[in-house]
C-alpha cells in the first residue's frame, strides 16, 4: 500500500508527471485528453490496443510505480494483464461505454473526480481473473451470452453501442438453444444442460433488476451461475443488463450458483467465450482461477477496507 505522501513523493522524483495512457480514437478521448491538460501533471501516452503492453514495460523501466489508464473495460483490462503481480499501481480515468470495473471498485466516472483521485488516492490490493491464461476483470460466460456479444458486434458500428445491443438481445432471446457442460470445482464435477454459463468476479446478485451485478461488499470468488432449463428471462437479464440498468419485468430466473476460486469447464462441442463483453478464441477445456490481490489499484478511501 503506498500513502498519500509516498505518492507525493513519487511525483516529485518523476518530475510531476504519471504517465498516462489513452487510445485516442477512443470516443470520449478529446475531453479527456483536455481534462488532462487543465489538471496538469500527468505524461500522456497516445497509443492503441497493441501498444498498450509496450507502454507499460517502457514505464517499469522508467522506474514509474503508479501508471493511469484513461479507457472502458477493454482498455483497463488490456494494462491489467500487464500489471498482474506486479508492484506498479494502477489509476483508472473511465472513458469507456459501461465502465463496469471502475464502477463495481468506487472509482468515480466523472473525470475530474477520477484524474484526482489518480494523483493523490491509495492502492489497495484487487481481485481479477484469469481463463486458459487470458485476465479478466469482469465476467465472463459460455453459451447464449456468446451470441449475444457476437450478433451486437456486427451491427453496433451501426446503430451504437446502447440499440445494438437491444437488438442483439431479442436475436438471442428467440434463437436460444442448450448445451451439456461439465463443472468442476474442489467438490467434483457436475453436469448441467444450459443456454448460459456465467462467471463473475466477486460475488454476483441472483435478482432481477440486478441480476449478475456485483455486490456491494461481497464474498470474493468467482460466482459461477448456470441458467437451468431454457430459461429465456435470465439470459434477456444478463444480456440486456449490460446495456440497461434497472430492467424490470423479467421473470426470476432458475439459476445453480457456486463461489469458489477455481473450476474446470468443459464442452462436448467447440464453443467460444466471452470475456469482459469480447469474443475470446480459446480452447476447452476452460481453466478458470481466482487471482487474489493480483493487481494495487488507487480507489477511494473506505476507512482502510481492503
Amino acid at each position: 500500500m503506498t500513502s498519500e505522501g509516498g505518492v507525493s513523493e513519487q511525483r516529485a522524483a518523476l518530475g510531476h508527471a504519471l504517465p498516462v495512457i489513452i487510445n485516442p480514437a477512443a470516443g470520449s478521448a478529446p475531453d479527456v485528453l483536455e481534462a488532462l491538460r487543465e489538471a496538469g501533471g500527468f505524461d500522456v501516452i497516445e497509443t492503441d490496443a497493441d501498444g498498450i503492453a509496450g507502454a507499460i514495460q517502457d514505464s517499469v523501466v522508467a522506474g514509474h510505480r503508479r501508471i493511469v489508464v484513461a479507457g472502458g473495460d477493454g482498455t483497463v483490462g488490456a494494462a491489467a494483464a500487464e500489471l498482474v503481480g506486479l508492484p506498479m499501481e494502477l489509476a483508472v480515468i473511465p472513458a469507456g461505454t459501461l465502465n463496469h470495473f471502475a464502477r463495481d471498485h468506487g472509482i468515480p466516472v466523472d473525470v475530474a473526480e477520477a484524474i484526482t483521485l489518480a494523483k493523490t488516492g491509495v492502492a489497495r490490493p484487487a481481485d481479477v481473473a484469469r481463463v486458459n491464461g487470458r485476465i479478466f476483470l469482469n465476467t465472463s460466460s459460455v453459451g447464449a451470452y456468446v451470441a449475444f456479444v457476437r450478433a451486437r458486434d456486427r451491427i453496433e458500428g451501426t446503430y451504437g453501442y446502447r440499440i445494438a445491443s437491444l437488438l442483439a438481445a431479442v436475436r438471442t432471446y428467440f434463437g436460444m438453444h442448450r448445451f451439456a457442460v461439465e463443472v468442476a470445482g474442489p467438490d467434483g464435477p457436475r453436469a448441467f444442460r444450459t443456454p448460459l454459463l456465467f462467471i463473475g468476479v466477486g460475488e454476483r446478485e441472483l435478482q432481477v433488476p440486478t441480476l449478475g451485478g456485483r455486490v456491494a461488499e461481497g464474498e470474493r470468488g468467482l460466482h459461477v451461475m448456470v441458467v437451468r432449463g431454457r430459461t429465456r428471462g435470465a439470459v434477456l437479464a444478463l444480456a440486456l443488463g449490460a446495456a440497461i440498468r434497472g430492467l424490470r419485468g423479467v421473470p426470476a430466473p432458475r439459476l445453480e450458483a457456486l463461489l469458489l476460486d477455481r473450476c474446470v469447464v468443459t464442452l462436448r462441442k467447440p464453443a467460444l467465450i466471452a470475456t469482459d463483453g469480447e469474443i475470446a478464441h480459446l480452447d476447452a477445456p476452460f481453466e478458470y482461477e481466482l487471482l487474489r490481490d493480483a493487481i494495487q489499484l488507487v480507489q477511494p478511501d473506505v476507512g482502510g477496507a481492503g
